[in-house]
C-alpha cells in the first residue's frame, strides 16, 4: 500500500491555514483546515510525486471509474496517516472499527497504525536481527520516512493497477515504484527503479469509510532494489567492489 508518497512540507508555518487543492486526494483541498492539526505544522504537497506518478503510470483510469475512485481513497487515507496525527481528524476511515492487516499478521488499530506509521506497519518481519536489512522495530515514525524519503527523493509513487470487486469489500491489485536516487541506509543509490506489486483489500461502510485493510505482498521485491547500491564507507565514499551481492533474506520471509 501506500507508503509514504508525498514530499517534505514547502509551506511556511504562516500558511497553516491555506487550502492545498490535489487533484489525487481528498481532504486537503475540501476541508477546513483550520480544525485540522497537522504533523508539520502545514497541509503537505505532492507536486513532486504527482509528476512521477503521471509519468510512470502504467493506467490512467476514466474519470468517476471504480478504480480512479478506490486509487484516490488509498491515496487520500495515505495522506492522512503520514501527516495528520490526531485520528479524530481522519475522514477516510471508520476510527472505532479500523484495522490494518499486513501479510497475515495481526492486525493494527488506528491509533496504533498511526503512532507505528506505515512503513514500520509494512516492514514489520520475524527474520533474526542480523538478516534485517530493515529493522523496524528500531525505527521510529519520523525516522522511517526519512530512510525512503531520502532513497526516494521525488517520492514513492502507487497506483491501481485492477480491481477484482467493488464495495462493501473491494479487492485490488496495486504497484508501488520510485527512482532510487538517494542513499538508503549504507547503500548508495543506483538510480535504478525500485517497485513492487501487491494485492489488498478494503472493507467499507456505507459511506465509504474504510474499517479494515488487509495487504499482501513480497517485501523482497522492495528491499533488494535497494540492496544493489554499493556499500558507502565510514568516509563517505564506496567501497571499491563491495556492491551488495549477498541473496536477499526477505526471500525467505515468514511473514507471520
Amino acid at each position: 500500500m501506500a507508503t509514504g508518497e508525498a514530499e517534505a512540507p514547502s509551506s511556511s508555518s504562516s500558511e497553516v491555514n491555506k487550502i492545498v487543492r490535489d487533484k489525487y486526494r481528498s481532504f486537503l483541498g475540501d476541508e477546513d483546515n483550520t480544525n485540522t492539526v497537522w504533523r508539520h505544522g502545514v497541509p503537505p504537497t505532492y507536486d513532486s510525486v504527482n509528476l512521477l506518478f503521471e509519468q510512470g503510470r502504467t493506467k490512467e483510469w476514466p474519470k468517476g471509474s471504480l478504480e480512479e475512485i478506490v486509487q484516490n481513497a488509498v491515496k487520500s487515507w495515505e495522506m492522512e496517516l503520514s501527516h495528520k496525527i490526531r485520528l479524530q481528524d481522519f475522514k477516510s476511515i471508520n476510527p472505532e472499527k479500523f484495522k490494518l492487516f499486513v501479510n497475515g499478521r495481526e492486525g493494527l488499530n488506528g491509533e496504533e497504525t498511526l503512532r507505528v506509521g506505515s512503513y514500520n506497519a509494512l516492514m514489520k518481519n520475524s527474520l533474526p536481527k542480523e538478516s534485517q536489512y530493515y529493522k523496524a522495530e528500531e525505527e521510529t515514525f519520523e525516522s522511517s520516512h526519512e530512510v525512503f524519503r531520502s532513497a526516494l527523493p521525488r517520492g514513492f509513487a502507487w497506483e491501481v493497477v485492477h480491481v477484482y470487486s467493488g464495495p462493501p469489500l473491494i479487492a485490488f491489485k496495486f504497484r508501488h515504484w520510485g527512482l532510487f536516487e538517494g542513499p538508503y541506509k549504507q547503500h548508495a543509490p543506483t538510480g535504478e527503479m525500485i517497485q513492487f506489486y501487491g494485492i489488498a483489500t478494503l472493507k467499507v461502510d456505507d459511506t465509504l469509510k474504510v474499517e479494515e485493510v488487509e495487504v499482501y505482498y513480497d517485501p523482497a521485491e522492495l528491499i533488494a532494489g535497494f540492496l544493489k547500491g554499493e556499500v558507502i564507507s565510514e568516509s563517505g565514499g564506496t567501497d571499491e567492489g563491495s556492491e551488495a551481492k549477498l541473496e536477499c533474506p526477505f526471500s525467505k520471509l515468514n511473514v507471520k
